[in-house]
């Protein structure tokens, strides 16, 4: 098969979480681990960090992979989904993984997938591994796809854990309290081996603590640890400060990756790197402010905060639960506080859409979309559940539509936010040609 037809084969014979939601799931790390047994269990054959949280693992992932290799480090990244390319999801040093490793990975892995019949995630984490062994990383930076107990990727035994917030999203799956949440996610916590949180609440603390207890595992909480002071943003990069409360040394910064909210990755990921030097891993502070200047060009990072143009000004970004859209919208009102606002929307069925549609201005022009696989919720829905909220716009089968009669309705001064789903976000002409 081409790369293409593998791809595609490997869409329509596994189930797909991102696509179809829980029913692709498959309970327990029962089939991750026959695969990588199968495989001679290349997780055990690199060094690796695990990064899980409810928003930030992404962004946080990827400037811990950029500062690594800055500092010399041969570095793999696995997140998910990918935006365009199966290939965003698996790269070693900012590169994507080799296509003929994939055509070949599968083929090779045909006749075990018949008899195990594993997730699409399952098949790409054993994919993820396979490769990092083979290209014999000296790290591999690892996030989560779901949760952490018992997410596919939570067979590895990594050298440090990360947990960056607990927020509401894919509560039919992880429960429907903050507890509840950080219990799956605090199960990423392995015996003797350091954790840092990020943002914490008092309950989802006690559970942190408690598993970080039960574990005998050094925890660090971020938020107590270091704080951040920025200045506004200029274009597309955030400058701030960082500072450790502890020593009160402070450190500037700029970061490619402009969202108000990267702060707190950023203070997470201060932590994670004191960790990471109490190993002996040498990041100097120089690679640090260097890999934070260009993450998205190391790793090839998008849709956080991306700015496709000016007057009007249109802006991209993945959030898509209820921390991700508060947050957005937060920035919007402090970036451009008296800028008419059109917001370009897509969702999956499968989000409490009654309180993430309560979080949006009313006095906004919307444009209701869709994207094209079996998980969202079709545009008209969209709309008619909008209006309930009083937000009013017209309604797209495909987001390119919506985006062309954005472009016509606003001024040079207003502001075109895109977000909702990476799925949609992904169909975006316009986005996908930056």
């Amino acid at each position: 098969m081409t790369y293409e037809e593998t791809i595609t084969y490997l869409y329509n014979r596994l189930p797909l979480f991102s696509h179809t939601g829980s029913s692709a799931l498959k309970k327990g790390l029962g089939n991750i681990l026959q695969l990588c047994e199968a495989l001679k269990n290349p997780q055990n054959k690199f060094k690796s960090i695990h990064i899980a949280g409810t928003n930030g693992k992404g962004s946080t992932s990827n400037m811990l992979a950029a500062i690594l290799q800055k500092s010399g480090y041969k570095t793999g990244l696995y997140t998910s989904p990918h935006l365009f390319d199966f290939g965003e999801r698996i790269r070693v040093n900012g590169q994507m993984v080799n296509p003929q490793f994939v055509i070949d990975f599968t083929e090779k892995t045909r006749e075990l997938c018949h008899s195990i019949e594993p997730s699409f995630f399952e098949l790409t984490v054993a994919m993820a591994f396979e490769y990092f062994a083979q290209e014999q990383v000296d790290i591999a930076v690892i996030e989560t796809g779901l949760g952490g107990r018992l997410d596919s990727t939570n067979i590895i035994t990594p050298v440090l854990s990360i947990i960056t917030n607990i927020g509401f999203d894919h509560m039919q799956i992880l429960g429907n309290s903050l507890t509840e949440i950080a219990m799956e996610k605090a199960g990423i916590i392995k015996k003797n081996i350091p954790v840092v949180i990020g943002t914490y609440t008092a309950a989802s603390k006690k559970v942190f603590e408690q598993a970080a207890h039960e574990n005998d595992s050094p925890i660090s909480f971020a938020q107590d640890d270091f704080m951040a002071t920025y200045l506004p943003p200029a274009g597309e990069a955030l400058h701030c400060e960082i500072v450790n409360t502890r020593t009160r040394a402070a450190m500037a910064v700029t970061t490619d990756l402009a969202g108000l909210y990267q702060v707190q990755n950023l203070c997470t990921l201060f932590a994670a790197i004191e960790q990471l030097r109490k190993q002996q891993y040498r990041i100097d502070d120089k690679m640090v402010v260097a890999g934070l200047q260009e993450v998205k060009k190391i790793t090839g990072l998008r849709g956080r905060w991306d700015i496709l143009s000016t007057h009007p000004t249109v802006i991209v970004d993945v959030g898509h639960n209820e921390d991700g859209i508060k947050n957005i919208i937060h920035q919007l009102q402090t970036q451009y506080p008296n800028a008419p606002l059109h917001f370009i929307l897509g969702f999956a069925k499968d989000k409490n859409l009654d309180a993430l549609l309560e979080l949006f201005p009313k006095t906004a022009t919307y444009y209701f979309s869709n994207a094209h696989i079996p998980r969202a919720l079709p545009h008209n829905e969209l709309k008619a559940l909008a209006s309930k909220k009083k937000l009013s716009g017209q309604s797209f089968d495909h987001i390119n539509d919506a985006f062309k009669h954005a472009l016509q309705n606003a001024a040079a001064q207003d502001v075109i936010m895109i977000c909702g789903s990476f799925f949609v976000i992904a169909e975006l002409s316009a986005f996908k040609l930056q």
